[in-house]
C-alpha cells in the first residue's frame, strides 16, 4: 500500500472504533429508542452509516450493495436493513421489527467498514484521484473516503447525545 492508501485505511478504522465506542449499553430493548429532540436511534445510525460506506465502496470496487445486508425498499427485517428506511432524509422508526437485531446491525456496519477499507487499500492512485460526484459537488475519490469517515464520526457524536438522553453511563469516567 502507498502512503495515501495506508492513511485512508486508518481513517476508516478510526471511524469504526469511534462508532463502536458509543454502542456500549445499547441492547435489543433500546436499539430503536430515541431521545427528545434527537434525530436518530442506534439501529438507524448503524444502517445509515453502512449504506453510505457501501455507496462509496461501490465506487472503489464496482461491486453491488450486498443483498445479505440490505433489501431495497422501506421495510427491513431482523437480518437486513431496508435501503429507503436508512437512506439520507429518512425518518427513523421506533418499530424495532423494521430493523435487524443489534448484533446484526453491528455486523452489517462492520462488513461495510471492511469493504470500504478493502476498497480504499486496493484502489490505484489514479482511481483515488478520479473526480466523483457527491452531494451536489464533485471531489477526488480519496477526499470522499475521508468525508464519509467523518460522516461516521458525526453520527458517533449523535450516539453520544442519545446515550445522555437515555440516561446511560458515561464511556469515560
Amino acid at each position: 500500500m502507498n502512503d495515501l492508501q495506508t492513511a485512508l485505511v486508518q481513517v476508516i478504522a478510526n471511524s469504526r472504533q469511534g462508532v463502536h465506542r458509543y454502542l456500549v449499553g445499547f441492547d435489543e430493548g433500546n436499539r430503536t429508542a430515541q431521545g427528545p429532540s434527537l434525530p436518530n436511534h442506534a439501529a438507524w445510525t448503524l444502517g445509515h452509516c453502512a449504506l453510505t460506506m457501501h455507496e462509496v465502496a461501490g465506487r472503489l470496487d464496482a461491486g453491488p450493495l450486498p443483498d445479505a445486508d440490505f433489501v431495497h425498499g422501506r421495510t427491513g427485517d431482523e437480518r437486513r436493513f431496508a435501503t429507503e428506511a436508512v437512506a439520507f432524509g429518512s425518518t427513523p422508526s421506533p418499530d424495532a421489527a423494521l430493523y435487524p437485531t443489534l448484533a446484526r446491525c453491528i455486523g452489517i456496519f462492520d462488513h461495510a467498514c471492511d469493504r470500504f477499507s478493502n476498497g480504499a487499500s486496493g484502489a490505484s492512485a489514479a482511481a483515488l484521484e478520479q473526480s466523483t460526484p457527491w452531494a451536489g459537488s464533485a471531489m477526488p475519490l480519496w477526499h470522499l473516503v475521508i468525508r464519509v469517515s467523518q460522516h461516521n464520526a458525526m453520527h458517533a457524536g449523535q450516539l453520544i447525545d442519545l446515550r445522555r438522553a437515555l440516561g446511560m453511563k458515561r464511556i469515560f469516567s
